[in-house]
């Protein structure tokens, strides 16, 4: 078709061929050639006769070349149109409520975070996986940060089985779902209803960053894009045999596609300890892999391969309404694309086993909250160039989760001395709520985890209080204002209880003075961003290709 076009665009300069009546292709005549031609049988009359007859011809010829060019633009700007609108037809796009703009955290100016959502629904699949027609949950969470200058980006995967507040969401039809104090993360998506939006709510309340699209996948996802790349290579340290999951890996080096593709991130059972945190890295590996399959130069110069993951991957996203379309997700892609994939940290948040039940989860702080406060300031995790300066604080500093009661400085005198001389980690605090306000007293206990109160703990909501107290046995009270100290509360707050004995601690009731999160974190004063990750952070680099399962 490209001959054709140039035949049929330079008709004027080249003669095309005649194939119906076998003429070859001619060039014009040189007044030169034209004057040493022989005389033509007949004499002028003749000569002109000839002429026009070959002017027919080559207009005949150049109708005939100009319609398939004309032709090939027509099918190659319907194809294009075909394949905009087959795409965009694969696409689902879910629009979120996300309430009081107010209230969510600040954002960075040019940085993006996108939530992945990894869904576990079984809806179409089947008995294969179990649960069949299971609507799912937030079985595999990552909220990728893209640095505002695309120069890096983070990765950061949050365990299923964290303990976190979940809000109050709206779904799409109007339906108000009450929010949950102290529940499994997984549960903010599929429970009771919930959203993406739900997620969404509920990781910018826990981490204290802003969240500006989501991706949600569920497991057909995994088979057809692994399977459109030509398979993602994965390699496990150990033979892998996992009843559950399906997965029976040999040790070495493995490229997986489809079913077995799938059993890979969904194995747990046969690796480290047997839980999702040991099923992370070996989700973070492969997502890596995937996108350096991806970004090669096998996959970017085959046309065939190209559609194919397109296809695959627009009708495998749930998408917000924001990237709702395929030139959206074509912008987000490109801003993807311009991070080297040696640039991109995968880690893991932060977490500790819940003292209330060991087969759960906590944030581990202080370790959490500077993870989030790097992310948020637009910090790479990436080890820095020489001379790097540290990122301006944000407007407003993260996170927010960790927020409870506003925490200005600790008033000078006796409360003060109390705070200095108390080890605050051997002493227990039990934190209710008295707002009204659901997940105030887990915002609470991260707070004062972070400032070290190690056995600080929810319990039951306490009823309506206008102001927040301070409860303690005899023998406590220097305690107790060391404990007023540290959340900014007057001294007035701290009470002696008769009702509690020697062994108990303290009891603080938080009553309708207790600022929300977002309040909190708009009186805070910002905070320099940190310039180090926490030590023992788990993370990997997206280009290694080192990363083994053990």
């Amino acid at each position: 078709m490209q001959q054709d076009i140039h035949n049929g665009g330079a008709g004027a300069d080249r003669h095309p061929a005649d194939p119906a009546r076998g003429i070859p292709a001619q060039r014009p005549h040189t007044p030169a050639e034209a004057a040493s031609e022989p005389p033509h049988p007949g004499g002028r009359a003749a000569r002109r006769r000839a002429l026009t007859a070959r002017r027919t011809r080559r207009r005949r010829v150049l109708k005939w070349t100009g319609g398939l060019a004309a032709f090939a633009l027509v099918a190659g700007c319907g194809g294009a149109y075909y394949a905009y609108q087959h795409f965009n037809h694969n696409i689902t796009a879910v629009k979120v409520q996300l309430g009081n703009e107010a209230e969510r955290p600040k954002p960075v100016a040019d940085a993006l975070n996108i939530l992945v959502i990894g869904t576990d629904s079984r809806e179409g699949l089947g008995r294969e996986y179990g649960d069949e027609g299971s609507a799912g949950h937030a079985d595999t969470t990552l909220l990728f940060h893209i640095a505002k200058d695309r120069s890096n980006a983070t990765a950061l995967s949050i365990p299923r089985d964290l303990m976190v507040p979940v809000p109050e969401c709206r779904t799409p039809d109007g339906k108000t779902i009450p929010g949950t104090a102290r529940t499994m993360f997984n549960n903010s998506l599929g429970q009771e209803g919930r959203d993406p939006g739900c997620t969404w709510k509920t990781v910018e309340k826990v981490t204290g960053i802003r969240v500006d699209h989501f991706v949600m996948v569920n497991f057909d996802a995994v088979k057809t894009l692994s399977t459109a790349v030509g398979g993602v290579e994965v390699c496990a340290a150990k033979d892998i045999n996992d009843p559950d999951s399906h997965l029976r890996m040999a040790k070495g080096r493995h490229v997986v596609q489809g079913d077995e593709a799938l059993a890979f991130v969904r194995t747990r059972h046969a690796v480290g300890l047997g839980g999702d945190l040991t099923r992370i890295p070996l989700q973070q590996q492969f997502i890596g892999s995937m996108i350096r399959s991806i970004k090669s130069s096998d996959t970017l110069t085959n046309p065939a391969k190209l559609w194919k993951l397109a296809d695959s991957a627009t009708k495998a996203l749930t998408v917000d309404s924001g990237i709702g379309s395929v030139d959206k997700l074509k912008d987000l892609a490109l801003d993807l694309s311009k991070v080297d994939s040696g640039k991109i940290t995968f880690a893991t948040v932060p977490v500790l086993d819940d003292p209330a039940d060991e087969n759960r989860l906590v944030l581990k702080q202080p370790d959490a909250a500077q993870l989030f406060s790097m992310v948020g300031g637009d910090r790479s995790l990436t080890e820095p160039a020489a001379g790097a300066e540290a990122p301006e604080a944000p407007a407003a500093s993260a996170p927010a989760a960790t927020s409870g009661p506003a925490a200005p400085a600790a008033p000078g005198g006796a409360a003060s001395t109390a705070a200095a001389a108390v080890d605050a980690k051997d002493l227990r605090v039990t934190v209710r709520n008295g707002t009204g306000t659901p997940g105030q007293a887990q915002q609470t206990v991260d707070r004062l985890v972070a400032k070290g109160y190690a056995k600080a703990a929810t319990a039951a909501n306490a009823p309506v209080a206008t102001a927040t107290s301070i409860a303690h046995p005899a023998g406590k009270a220097a305690e107790a204002a060391a404990l007023a100290a540290a959340l900014g509360l007057p001294a007035e707050a701290v009470k002696a209880d008769p009702k509690l004995g020697a062994r108990d601690g303290l009891v603080l009731v938080l009553g309708k003075d207790a600022p929300s999160a977002a309040a909190a974190q708009a009186a805070a004063t910002p905070a320099a961003v940190p310039s180090e990750a926490p030590k023992d952070l788990q993370r990997v680099q997206g280009d290694d290709v080192d990363a083994c399962a053990r």
